[in-house]
Order: C-alpha cells, then sequence, then structure tokens
C-alpha cells in the first residue's frame, strides 16, 4: 500500500531560522558549512543547492526535518560535488538516489534514524568515504559494491533487519569500527560477530582466501593521500625495523583523533551558544515589538481620549454657540417687538395730532360759535401744544434709551461670545501642542529602542564573526598540522633513503680503501689543524701581528680568515677603499672606514717612529708541526705503497682535489665543489674547502 505524506507548512519561527541560516551561508566572510536543520522542510530548496555549488561549500547539515526524498526535482547532485560532510538523520528518507555515486568528494554520510529500504549499489564510486551511519532504518542486505569502499573506518549499521554481511566486505581493509547487532547474524555467526570488528574481519577475510592484516597498516597511507588514491589490497607485511615507527603513527592517530573529537565538541558547544545567542536576540526582538505595541497602543488610547475630549468640548461649544444665538434671536425679537412698539405709539401720535387737529377745528368752530376771545385761544393752543410736545420728547427720550440698551447689551453678547471663542481656541491649540509633544516623545523613544536594539544586534554580528574566525583559523592551524606531519613523513621516508645511499657509499668506500692510502696523511694534518689555537692557526697563514690585534680590538676576528685568505698586509689596505673591502667580504660600512683609519693611524704612526714599523717581507712564517712522540705516532702505511689517485664523487671523471672541512674528506674536484654546501659522503656543511697540490 502506498504511503503518502502530507506536506507541513513549516512554521515562523522555523522560516526564520532557514532565512537567516541561508543568508549567513553567503556573507563574504561565511565558512565552509550550510546548516539548514530544523527547519521543518518536506524537500531541500533550490537555493541550497545553487548556493553548495557557487560557494564550494564542503558540510551540509539537513537533519531533524521531514524530507522524503534527498532529491528534488530540477536539481542534480553534481551541484555538490564539493561536500565532504553530508547529514541526513533524523528525517523520512525511503531511499537514496542511484546516482549517489557522483559525490566523489563525500567522506562521512549519516542517515540515521530514517526509513530506508536498501542502498543504491553506486554507493561503491564514494572511494573517499571514511563513515557511513546507517543506523535506525529498514535495511534487509548491504550491496556488494561496499567491499569498494577502500578508505572506509567506521560503519553503522545496528537497528536494522541485516542478517548477513556481504564478503566483499573483506575487501575493506581500513575499516576500524563495525556496529552491528550480533544477536540477529547468521553470517558471520553470532560468536564471531559478538567478538568485535577484527574478528568479523577475520573471519570475512578467511572465507574469501585473503589474508588478513591489521587496519593500522593501511590507515596511514589513506591519511597521507587524503582519499585521492585508493589503498592497496596487499601491503608489505610486519618488520621488526618500522615497528617502533608503526607504534609512533599509531599513537599520533589516536592523538589526531583525540583532537577531532574534541573540535567537534567545541563546534557543538559553538553551535549551542549561537543557538542561545539567537534565542536572546528573538527575545529580545519579540519583547521589542511587544513594548513597541504597548507604546502604539498608549499612544491610540491617549489619541482617542484626546480626540474624545475634543468631540466633548467641541459639542459644549456648539451648545454655547447655540444657547448665544438663542439668546440673539430672543433679544432680536424683544428689540423687534419694542419698536412695533414705538411705531404703534408714533402712529397712535399721528392720531392724536390729527384728533388735535380735529379739535382744533372743533375749537375755532366753537370759538367762532361761543365767541372766545383770541387770547385765550392762544393760551388754550399754546398749553395743549406745549404738552403734546412733552409728551412726544418723553416718549423719543424713552424710545432713545431702550435703544442705547439695546446696543449695549448687543455689544456685551458679542464681546462675550468673541472671548469665549479665543478661550475655547486657546484650549484646542493647547490640548494639540499637548498631543504633539506626546507623539514626539513616543517616536524618540522607539527611535531609541531601535537603535539599542540595532547596537545589540551590531554586537552579535560582532561576536559571532569572531567566533567564526577562531574557528576558522582552528581550521587553518589542523590543516597547517596535517601539512606539518605529511612533510615529516616524507622526510622520514628521504632519510630512509639516505640511509640505503649512505649504506652503499660506505660499501664503496670499504671498496677501494687502497685507493685513498694518499689522503691519509693530509687528513692526520688537518685533525692536527684543527687542535691547534687560533692564534697558530693565523701565524702559519703569514697574517702580521698588528693587523691580527686590530681586528680583535675592533671585534672582528671573524674576518680573519678572509684576511688571511686573500693575503692582506697593513700597505695593501691603506691603499684599499670601502667598496674593495666591501667586494673582499667585509660588510659592515662603519667597519670598513674604521679599519682603513686605524690602518692609516698605524702607517702614519710607524712613518713617525721607524722603530715601529715592521721589516720589509716580514710575516709570520707557517711553522710545520712538531713530530709527535713516538708513543701517539700514527701508524701509517708504509711509504713504499704505490698509491693510485682517487676519482671525483660527482663526476667520476676527474681527480679529487679539495679538502672539505670541517668533516676532512677528499672526494670532489675543483669545478664540482663550487656549488656544493655539505660534505656528498657524510652530509655535513662544509666550512671551509682547501685545494691539494701534489708535487713533482
Amino acid at each position: 500500500m502506498p504511503l503518502f505524506f502530507r506536506k507541513r507548512k513549516p512554521s515562523e519561527e522555523a522560516r526564520k531560522r532557514l532565512e537567516y541560516q541561508m543568508c549567513l551561508a553567503k556573507e563574504a566572510g561565511a565558512d565552509d558549512i550550510l546548516d539548514i536543520s530544523k527547519c521543518e522542510l518536506s524537500e531541500i530548496p533550490f537555493g541550497a543547492f545553487a548556493t553548495c555549488k557557487v560557494l564550494q561549500k564542503k558540510v551540509l547539515i539537513i537533519h531533524t526535518n521531514h524530507l522524503t526524498s534527498l532529491l528534488p526535482k530540477s536539481c542534480s547532485l553534481l551541484s555538490l560535488a564539493t561536500i565532504k560532510v553530508l547529514d541526513l538523520h533524523d528525517n523520512q528518507l525511503t531511499a537514496l538516489p542511484d546516482d549517489l555515486g557522483q559525490l566523489t568528494a563525500l567522506q562521512v554520510l549519516n542517515v540515521e534514524r530514517n526509513q530506508l529500504m536498501q542502498l543504491p549499489r553506486s554507493i561503491g564510486n564514494l572511494t573517499q568515504l571514511q563513515t557511513l551511519n546507517v543506523k535506525d532504518n529498514k535495511l534487509k542486505e548491504l550491496p556488494d559494491t561496499l567491499g569498494e569502499l577502500r578508505s572506509l573506518r567506521t560503519l553503522n549499521i545496528s537497528g536494522n533487519e541485516i542478517q548477513r554481511l556481504p564478503q566483499m566486505l573483506a575487501h575493506v581493509r581500513t575499516l576500524e569500527m563495525l556496529s552491528l547487532d550480533a544477536s540477529a547474524m547468521v553470517y558471520p555467526p553470532r560468536e564471531v560477530c559478538g567478538a568485535g570488528t577484527a574478528a568479523i574481519l577475520q573471519f570475512l577475510c578467511k572465507e574469501s582466501g585473503l589474508e588478513y592484516y591489521p587496519p593500522s597498516q593501511y590507515l596511514l597511507p589513506v591519511l597521507e593521500q587524503d582519499g585521492t588514491e585508493n589503498s592497496r589490497d596487499s601491503p608489505d607485511g610486519p618488520t621488526d625495523r618500522f615497528s617502533r615507527e608503526e607504534l609512533e603513527w599509531q599513537n599520533r592517530f589516536s592523538d589526531y583523533e583525540k583532537r577531532k573529537e574534541q573540535k567537534m565538541l567545541e563546534k557543538l558547544e559553538f553551535e549551542r551558544r549561537l543557538e542561545l545567542g539567537q534565542r536572546e536576540h528573538a527575545q529580545l526582538l519579540q519583547q521589542s515589538s511587544s513594548q513597541k505595541d504597548e507604546i502604539l497602543q498608549t499612544v491610540k488610547e491617549e489619541q482617542s481620549r484626546l480626540e474624545q475630549g475634543l468631540s466633548e468640548r467641541q459639542r459644549h461649544l456648539d451648545a454655547e454657540r447655540q444657547r448665544l444665538q438663542e439668546q440673539l434671536k430672543q433679544t432680536e425679537q424683544n428689540i423687534s417687538s419694542r419698536i412695533q412698539k414705538l411705531l404703534h405709539e408714533n402712529q397712535r401720535q399721528k392720531k392724536s395730532s390729527e384728533i388735535l387737529k380735529s379739535l382744533e377745528n372743533e375749537r375755532i368752530r366753537m370759538e367762532q360759535l361761543m365767541s372766545i376771545t383770541q387770547e385765550e385761544t392762544e393760551n388754550l393752543r399754546r398749553r395743549e401744544v406745549a404738552s403734546a410736545m412733552q409728551q412726544m420728547l418723553t416718549e423719543s427720550c424713552k424710545n432713545r434709551l431702550i435703544q442705547m440698551a439695546y446696543e449695549s447689551q448687543r455689544q456685551n453678547l458679542v464681546q462675550q461670545a468673541c472671548s469665549s471663542m479665543a478661550e475655547m481656541d486657546e484650549r484646542f491649540q493647547q490640548i494639540l501642542s499637548w498631543q504633539q509633544m506626546d507623539q514626539n516623545k513616543a517616536i524618540s523613544q522607539i527611535l531609541q529602542e531601535s537603535a539599542m536594539q540595532k547596537a545589540a544586534f551590531e554586537a552579535l554580528q560582532v561576536k559571532k564573526d569572531l567566533m567564526h574566525r577562531q574557528i576558522r583559523s582552528q581550521e587553518m592551524i589542523s590543516e597547517q598540522r596535517w601539512a606539518l606531519s605529511s612533510l615529516l613523513q616524507q622526510l622520514l621516508k628521504e632519510k630512509q633513503q639516505r640511509e640505503e645511499e649512505l649504506r652503499e657509499i660506505l660499501t664503496e668506500l670499504e671498496a677501494k680503501s687502497e685507493t685513498r692510502q694518499e689522503n691519509y696523511w693530509l687528513i692526520q694534518y688537518q685533525r692536527l689543524l684543527n687542535q691547534k689555537p687560533l692564534s697558530l692557526k693565523l701565524q702559519e697563514e703569514g697574517m702580521e701581528r698588528q693587523l691580527v690585534a686590530l681586528l680583535e680590538e675592533l671585534s672582528a676576528e671573524h674576518y680573519l680568515p678572509i684576511f688571511a685568505h686573500h693575503r692582506l698586509s697593513l700597505d695593501l689596505l691603506s691603499q684599499m677603499s670601502p667598496g674593495d673591502l666591501a667586494k673582499v667580504g667585509v660588510s659592515e660600512a662603519g667597519l670598513q672606514h674604521e679599519i682603513l683609519r686605524r690602518v692609516q693611524e698605524l702607517l702614519d704612526a710607524a712613518r713617525i717612529q721607524p722603530e715601529l714599523k715592521p721589516p720589509t717581507g716580514e710575516v709570520l712564517t707557517p711553522t710545520a708541526p712538531q713530530e709527535p712522540p713516538e708513543s701517539v705516532r700514527p701508524s701509517a702505511p708504509p711509504a713504499e705503497l704505490e698509491v693510485q689517485a682517487s676519482e671525483c664523487v660527482v663526476c667520476l671523471e676527474r681527480e679529487a682535489q679539495m679538502i672539505f672541512l670541517n668533516c676532512g674528506h677528499v672526494c670532489c674536484c675543483q669545478q664540482c665543489c663550487q656549488p656544493l654546501r655539505t660534505c656528498p659522503l657524510c652530509r655535513q656543511d662544509i666550512a671551509q674547502r682547501l685545494r691539494i697540490y701534489h708535487s713533482s
């Protein structure tokens, strides 16, 4: 029945971790590791293959995910050609790709705790594979091509359904550790499987007709070649001559394994600290976001409260304005009613004037009728007019007072409304300024927190870069140690070769001992010269005593052989320049000038006092060594022996003419000895060369 796996959507934290790890792998100073573990992946993203191909990654870690297949669509395993470590444990893989053998650089493959049913046959092409872990899967058998893994050192097949091991596994001569379920094994038997890895390999070699050798004899070639060449099936048998060196290399390899485990622990500790730092950074981000949300919420609440207060104030102002408008309307209505009253009063006054006119007419008529005198009529009319005018004046004054009171009341109402409006505007501006200040304060606090977060993130980045640099420096140190170990092995091999060459040369020298009798007295004489004091040697070289004292006074005794070799005297030095002394071999400029100055002073003093000048041609003649007493006289060969001339050991054509000091060997001609720095016979450094002249 086919199995169907539902693709899970990764969580937000897993997605952020994947993005962070991908960005970290693409940085300029990143290491050779791509770690996308614990990202809840159902398939490997295409960007991981592209990153490994472009940046030449060497370690790919994808454990603790939900992978069902290693190779997604439109991707090729050639993108992982540079991968040396592939960690796929704790996934849901049911099979590995058939072309897994294309990963020729792979050294560690970990597919522990998956659902693998079988291994591909192309796994035999992984010639550099050193560690294979298929623990806790559903494997029932192992392919025969597993025997082609000539560099395999660790194999873990426990927790499976395997009952038989392939006989081809006997060809894996470098296998050091084999972990399996001994109780479930049929071939080899349980007793053999329970005895350990060595017993299992011995049993398989016996079944295959091969001779068993310990893995330690095959481990060193694997470490030297670093997986570039396959180890041989049958090396030379162990010999007593190299047993000590093998034991030393085994100890060094155990130290190397311990250092490797220590580095792995340090790497795990660094990953743990990095993960803790990431968690702390995530917590800081979460706290900052929560604080930011709280600040924004308080700002929103304050803003809503201010808006509510403003709306209430606006409603209050609208109600006040409406009340004032009602009062103004009522006042205007009262004024209009009073004006109407005044108009009615004017009309009534007009009617009264008409009545007066009618009365006047009536009076005239009555005067006419009643024959009243003119004077009485005038008085009566005056009194009536005066009373009417007085009444009109009183009414007009009343109206003017009423109008003035109305104007003053209206002006007061307008001023009160304006002052209340100005006061409301001031309060509104003050509330707006308070709100702006609160907003600026919140924005500055948010900016300050963002700056603190940025500084914390930069500090974390610097810390992480320092840890990366330390790891890379440790890796460089391990690579340098690896190079030094390989160089040491090469030097040991060259040492063995030189020993063999020296043995051959010694045998040749022993065969030609009769041909070297003519050099015996020269060697004995040179040994006597080496035992003489320095002053005696210089006297034999023929140097002037004043020149020797001058060089000793100037602390230039190391130039005495050069002056003696060139036979320099005070007269010759007086004619030389600093450049000539530099050509002779005196390299210090101050010493050159000081020697020439002191030589000139000595010659000037000799001219003033002739008794200080040494006699012309007086030099220190070499004195022959005294004959040793009879008790210490060397046993030389008889003089009458016919001695044959020795030939140059370099060109094998010309006669040997040079003596090498301090070893005293006579083995090279004058032409071949110039480029040599060490003696061809004893490999000692050449301090001086002497030419041999044969007497006729």
